[in-house]
Formats: C-alpha cells, sequence, structure tokens
C-alpha cells in the first residue's frame, strides 16, 4: 500500500499538473485586446511599436506617486526588465523633471532603471494618449492615475475582458500589491509568452 501511494506520487501527480497547467496555457494562452490602435507617445526615442509596454501617468504632483512606483518596481519591473524588448513608458507634464529626477534616484538606488521611459510632454499629449485607450478610467486634476496600462507590440491596450472584481479590467492599481501580484504578474507572463511564441514563428517561417 505505502508503495503504490509514493509511485502515485512520484509519478502520477507530476504529470495530472502538467496535464493541467498545460491545459491552462491553451485556454489562457492571449490576454483579450481591448483597444486598438493606442495613440503612440510624442518623442521619438520612445514607441510603443514592438515593445511589451508597462504604461503610467504620474501626473504633476509625482511626489505623492512615489509609493506606486515603488510598488511596480519591485513587483513588476525588477522581474522582467531583463526581457530584451520590455519597457516601462511614464508619460508626465513638462515641467516635473526635477521632481522626476529624485524619483529616478531613489529607483535607481533599487534596480538598474535602463528600461524606466520617462516622457515629458504638453498637457495636450498626455490627454490624448491616455484618451485613445479607451478605458472606464479617468486622470485626475494633476493628469496623474495610480493605474497602469498593459500596451503590446502593435500598439494595442491588453486587459481581462472577465475579471473577478470588473467586468472588463483595463488596468492595474499601483496601489495594491495584490493587483500586481495576483493579476497584473501574470498578465505580463501572457504577454511576453505570447511574444516569445510569435518570434518563434517568425523564425521558423524565414528558415522554410
Amino acid at each position: 500500500m505505502k508503495k503504490t501511494f509514493v509511485l502515485v506520487v512520484l509519478f502520477v501527480l507530476p504529470i495530472v499538473a502538467y496535464l493541467f497547467f498545460a491545459s491552462g496555457v491553451n485556454n489562457f494562452g492571449k490576454l483579450p485586446t481591448l483597444t486598438q490602435n493606442v495613440a503612440d507617445v510624442p518623442v521619438d526615442d520612445v514607441t510603443f511599436h514592438d515593445k511589451i509596454t508597462i504604461l503610467g501617468f504620474f501626473g504633476k504632483d509625482v511626489e505623492k506617486r512615489h509609493g506606486n512606483a515603488f510598488n511596480l518596481n519591485q513587483k513588476i519591473y525588477k522581474r522582467f526588465y531583463e526581457f530584451k524588448d520590455f519597457q516601462f513608458v511614464i508619460m508626465v507634464p513638462k515641467g516635473t523633471e526635477d521632481k522626476v529626477a529624485v524619483l529616478q534616484k531613489e529607483l535607481r538606488n533599487l534596480t538598474d532603471i535602463s528600461k524606466w521611459k520617462f516622457v515629458f510632454t504638453d498637457e495636450e499629449q498626455i490627454i490624448k494618449v491616455f484618451s485613445s485607450l479607451k478605458t472606464d478610467i479617468s486622470l485626475d486634476e494633476d493628469l496623474g492615475t495610480s493605474f497602469v496600462f498593459i500596451i503590446d507590440r502593435d500598439k494595442n491596450l491588453r486587459g481581462r475582458t472577465k475579471d473577478d472584481d470588473q467586468k472588463t479590467k483595463y488596468g492595474f492599481n499601483t496601489t495594491s500589491v495584490a493587483d500586481l501580484n495576483n493579476k497584473m504578474e501574470d498578465d505580463v507572463k501572457i504577454m511576453l509568452a505570447e511574444y516569445r511564441l510569435a518570434l518563434k514563428k517568425n523564425t521558423s517561417n524565414r528558415k522554410k
């Protein structure tokens, strides 16, 4: 009896676990597209094209977004920033350069921040990009929000059409560690896996 139990634990359970997770990959292997053709950032050296982007809006009051930035950095950025085409793009109004420099210095003490891209632009451009997301979320009076968004390499907004808390989940609340840990991390993993699969298919097609 004990031998049978040991055999089940060693051989059968791993197979069952593999089939379960393989099924999960097949069923949830793509993150839904919520909005197509998101407006690109208005600078030459930063673009959403051919990148997996986490897009944020820190507004004029950058100081109050430090906690949000640290949550993002620890829970998402540090886990994925080494992926070649992964980036954080944070849009902020012109005139906040000194405030952002303070935040960058604090983040630099924690990790390599080369994939954090701060885009300084005018208010109209911030509103234009945010409006093109077509979400149920609003910017505050300082042109900021605690929510961040996943943009794919074709400049589409990705998210969830069936979420436990919301029917459609457009963004992730960076004040909530649970939201970052339990939802955003999984969705970023799906996006990167999808991206890798697309690269493999392109490579395979070129060889034919």
